[in-house]
C-alpha cells in the first residue's frame, strides 16, 4: 500500500472497485436538520407513493476512473486518484452526482486498454484518465470504439486530439502548448533577473510524451526567439536505473542551461548524477513536464532540489474553488501533496458531472453534446474558463513558473501570481544550506 493513501478493506484487493463513501468529514453527515428532513420525506412517501418515487433522486454518474496506481508511475499515478477521491463529495456538496469506478493501468498501454474495456462492460458511462500519454492513447481507441465518452485528466501527445475523435475531451494541454509556455516563461526568467544563457542541453525521457516534447521544443526555439542555442540532445529510458553516462555527456556539451523534460524517478537519478559528477550549470528547468514539483523528488533530493524550476500549470490561489479543495484535501490526505495531479483530476470529475448534470442522461450522444457545450469559470487551475474547441481540447491553461524554495513548490512567475522572485543563476551544489 502506498504511502498516503486510507487502508480501507479491498480498496486495492482487485484492479477495479467502487469508491467507498465513509463516514468522514470527506463523507456524507447526517446532520438534525437532514434527519428531519429525511423523516419528512419519508412520511410524503408513504401517503403519495408513486407520486415520490418519480422525484427520486437523480442516480449517480458511473465515472471509471484510469491511473497508474502501481509500476514506476505509481506515487504521481496515486495522486490522481486521491484527487478523483477528494473529488466525490465536494461535488455532491455543489449538486452534483457522481460513482467512481477506478482501475489501475500498472503504468502500462496494453493494461490501460484492458482495464477501459472492462470499466465499460462493467458499466461505467463515461471515463476519465490515464495521467501518461502513451496510456491515455490507448484508452482513447477504447473510448472511441466503444462509444463511451472520455475526459482526460492529465496526458500531453498532441496526437491524441488530432485523430478525429468524437468522444475525447482534454482538459490538460498538449505537448506544444505546454512548451510553448514553458519557454516564454524562460526568456521572462533571464529578463527579470538579468542573466541570459547561451547555450543549453536537452536531456529528455524517450516515452510518447518526451518525444511530444521535443519535437515541440524543436520547432518552438527559432520560433519563439530563444536566446540560446541547443549544443546537444540526450534521451533515455523512462524506467533507467542510471544515467551516469548520460549526465557525462550533458556536462561534457558545457552548456549553460539545463533543460530536462522527466518523469519523477528519472528526475531524481538525474539530479544526484549531476551532484556527483559536480556538473553545475547557471539552472536546471523542467518545462511543462512532471517531476520536479513533485513532493517525492523534493523530500529525496533535499537541498540538492532547491532552486531547480518546473514551469508548467498550477493551481490558481485566487480561486475559492481552489482553496475549498486544498482545505479539504489537506483534512484527508494530511501527508500527501496537493499539486496538479489532484487539481487537474478534479477538474476532470468535475467536468463530467457537470456534463451530465447538463444533458440529463447516461445517453453517450447527450453526455457528448454537453461535454462540447461545457463552459466552467469557477475552477482550480490558472487558466481561463474550461472550454473544448472542435478537437476536444481545452485551449485555455496558463503556465506558472514555479521554483523549489524551502522545500516547497513556490510560484516565481508571472509576477501576478509569484509567492517569491526567481533566483538565477542558481547557487553551486556546495554552497548549499
Amino acid at each position: 500500500m502506498a504511502r498516503g493513501l486510507p487502508m480501507r478493506p479491498g480498496l486495492f484487493a482487485s484492479a477495479t472497485f467502487r469508491t467507498e463513501f465513509r463516514e468522514t468529514d470527506m463523507a456524507d453527515r447526517l446532520n438534525r436538520r437532514e434527519f428531519g428532513l429525511g423523516a419528512g420525506a419519508t412520511g410524503a412517501l408513504v401517503m403519495t407513493g408513486g407520486l415520490c418515487r418519480a422525484q427520486a433522486q437523480v442516480p449517480p454518474l458511473k465515472l471509471g476512473v484510469l491511473a497508474p496506481r502501481s509500476g514506476f508511475e505509481a506515487l504521481i499515478g496515486q495522486g490522481c486518484q486521491r484527487g478523483f477521491e477528494v473529488a466525490v463529495p465536494l461535488l455532491r456538496d455543489m449538486g452534483y452526482a457522481i460513482e467512481l469506478m477506478s482501475a489501475d493501468t500498472e503504468s502500462k498501454p496494453d493494461v490501460a486498454r484492458v482495464q477501459a474495456e472492462k470499466l465499460i462492460a462493467e458499466g461505467a458511462h463515461m471515463l476519465c484518465g490515464a495521467w501518461d500519454s502513451g496510456q491515455t492513447a490507448a484508452v482513447a481507441q477504447v473510448s472511441e470504439q466503444h462509444g463511451v465518452p472520455l475526459v482526460i485528466n492529465i496526458a500531453a501527445d498532441p496526437k491524441i486530439t488530432e485523430q478525429g475523435y468524437k468522444f475525447v475531451f482534454r482538459n490538460f494541454p498538449n505537448a506544444p502548448m505546454l512548451m510553448t509556455g514553458a519557454l516564454s516563461l524562460l526568456k521572462d526568467l533571464f529578463e527579470v533577473t538579468g542573466t541570459t544563457p547561451q547555450t543549453a542541453v536537452l536531456m529528455a525521457v524517450n516515452d510518447t510524451f518526451g518525444q511530444a516534447a521535443q519535437n515541440a521544443i524543436n520547432v518552438l526555439l527559432p520560433k519563439l526567439g530563444m536566446p540560446f542555442r541547443l549544443v546537444d540532445t540526450i534521451t533515455y529510458d523512462p524506467q533507467a536505473k542510471d544515467l551516469s553516462v548520460e549526465v557525462a555527456k550533458a556536462k561534457a556539451a558545457r552548456a549553460d542551461l539545463h533543460i530536462g523534460v522527466t518523469r519523477l524517478n528519472d528526475g531524481i537519478l538525474m539530479v544526484r548524477e549531476m551532484v556527483k559528477q559536480r556538473y553545475e550549470p547557471m539552472g536546471i528547468v523542467s518545462p511543462g513536464s512532471p517531476g520536479f514539483y513533485e513532493r517525492p523528488l523534493i523530500k529525496a533530493l533535499g537541498k540538492y532540489a532547491e532552486y531547480c524550476f518546473s514551469n508548467n500549470p498550477w493551481m490558481d490561489p485566487n480561486q475559492a474553488l481552489t482553496k475549498t479543495i486544498d482545505a479539504a484535501f489537506a483534512k484527508t490526505f494530511p501527508d500527501d501533496p496537493f499539486d496538479i495531479n489532484v487539481g487537474f483530476s478534479f477538474e476532470a470529475a468535475l467536468i463530467a458531472a457537470d456534463a451530465y448534470k447538463r444533458a440529463g442522461s447516461t445517453n453517450a450522444q447527450a453526455l457528448v453534446e454537453a461535454l462540447r457545450a461545457t463552459d466552467i469559470a469557477n475552477r482550480v487551475m490558472i487558466g481561463g474558463p474550461i472550454r473544448f474547441d472542435e478537437k476536444g481540447q481545452n485551449v485555455g491553461n496558463r503556465l506558472a513558473s514555479l521554483q523549489i524554495r524551502n522545500g516547497k513548490p513556490t510560484v516565481v512567475l508571472p509576477p501576478t501570481n509569484a509567492e517569491a522572485k526567481p533566483v538565477f543563476p542558481m547557487p553551486g551544489w556546495s554552497q548549499r544550506m
